[in-house]
């Protein structure tokens, strides 16, 4: 499988910069497989796609204020940090622009009137140490949110919800699941009362993301990996509709991937399934089988 076999011309003016005031207005696409055609609806209408006893799939992920700012403290060069993991209360892994102009244990200030700023600890492994341990409840002061590298627009406060899922809850993500953005509160009332079954699973959505594929062989590219939790219940309701030869929707590629990857756990172990939680690099591209 080339990846010269995937391109194909995506004009700029096509990609979005603002997304629409009602979310469940934007285009969908359906593709019917068996009679090969092709319609395109507005979002609301994935309703008709769903059936009572299916189950729809979500990811909870939240979104963090991952992009900070600061200087470095002597030249006072501008540093950029995107917070990537979080270790524990003081470090994370990031990606620093530029880092090869920072030292080792130099100090880089973020903002000078909490006295905030932190220290490049780990240059192999991009681990930044903060001065503070409060650093999650700080972010809301000096984080920005982490738009995406083709939206070609300065950061706006309304970027703080419209970025998130209207179920965004476990935080964790430096990107939103953006194929859940559609979703309003209204549209998954109508869609429960229909009889289609809601579970959520956790996918913190990382840098690896924003990341191309270089490899001409597609099988020789290295997915990162991301974090995932799946509660028992999800479980359970995946094999009940399975046994019950309804139909599952995974909400986007996180969602996914996160339930392809424990396929034989979620299948095959006998007995009661407890909560799993891990981490995948799941790469998933043509000719791969699905279970789930």
């Amino acid at each position: 499988m080339k990846l010269s076999n995937f391109d194909y011309n995506l004009p700029k003016e096509l990609i979005a910069q603002y997304p629409l005031d009602k979310r469940d207005n934007s285009r969908l696409l359906v593709m019917d497989r068996k009679n090969k055609t092709i319609d395109h609806r507005k979002f609301y209408n994935i309703i008709d796609y769903l059936n009572y006893g299916d189950l729809l799939v979500l990811n909870n992920t939240k979104v963090i204020l991952a992009r900070i700012f600061g200087h470095r403290k002597i030249t006072k060069g501008k540093i950029e940090a995107l917070l990537l993991e979080k270790i524990d209360k003081i470090r994370f892994r990031a990606l620093i622009k530029p880092i090869n102009r920072l030292k080792l244990n130099e100090e880089v200030i973020i903002d000078n009137d909490h006295g905030l700023s932190f220290k490049l600890v780990d240059f192999e492994k991009r681990i930044i140490e903060f001065n503070k341990h409060n650093i999650s409840e700080e972010l809301d002061g000096i984080g920005h949110v982490p738009l995406p590298p083709y939206i070609k627009r300065q950061e706006s406060l309304l970027d703080r919800d419209t970025y998130q899922t209207v179920y965004a809850k476990k935080e964790g993500a430096v990107a939103a699941p953006t194929a859940g953005l559609h979703f309003t509160k209204d549209l998954l009332k109508k869609i429960k009362e229909k009889g289609v079954n809601i579970s959520f699973i956790t996918l913190h959505v990382g840098y690896g993301t924003f990341s191309p594929v270089r490899e001409e062989d597609v099988s020789g590219h290295k997915m990162e990996e991301e974090y995932f939790e799946m509660s028992a219940s999800t479980i359970k309701l995946i094999n009940q509709t399975k046994n019950n030869s309804k139909e599952i929707f995974a909400v986007g590629t996180t969602v996914c991937r996160a339930l392809e990857a424990n396929k034989d756990y979620i299948l095959n172990v006998p007995g009661r399934r407890s909560t799993i939680k891990g981490y995948t690099n799941l790469f998933i591209y043509p000719q791969f089988k699905f279970k789930i």
